[in-house]
């Protein structure tokens, strides 16, 4: 028998993350609420629990984001059971993932960080043209 490199939890974690972001987006859309996206879903080996992660196009307004997901998740899990191949679905969690978030902020500050922001002595800019010499060198 072929051995499979999918594991179980990953497939369940691949459908849940398609019907969900499908889901997550008409239920946005229809509450009126902030952008809000899945970005990766995480389920116990078990299949009891679902931690969902998801995005928010404005950061500022995630926590509303998530809180409203959490209020929904009963409902969610509903429709998930109704439009999926899944016996059991399970249990939805939402967290927020900063995982974005980080990576703005990290290239904002390597942006902010550049070239344009360095000692002209450092990087060789400000000196005298390539080929010449300086008048104060021997």
């Amino acid at each position: 028998m072929p051995s499979h490199s999918f594991h179980r939890t990953d497939r369940v974690n691949a459908e849940l993350r398609r019907e969900l972001g499908t889901l997550v987006h008409a239920m946005v859309r229809d509450h009126a609420l902030p952008q809000a996206s899945v970005s990766d879903v995480e389920v116990t080996r078990d299949l009891d629990v679902a931690t969902v992660w998801v995005t928010a196009l404005q950061p500022e307004r995630s926590a509303e984001v998530v809180k409203a997901l959490k209020a929904m998740a009963k409902e969610l899990r509903h429709e998930l059971s109704r439009g999926s191949r899944m016996r059991r679905v399970p249990e939805l969690r939402f967290k927020y993932d900063e995982s974005v978030d980080r990576g703005e902020r990290i290239e904002r500050l390597l942006r902010d960080s550049g070239p344009g922001s360095r000692d002209p002595q450092d990087s060789g800019e400000g000196g005298p043209e390539p080929g010449t010499r300086d008048p104060e060198e021997p």
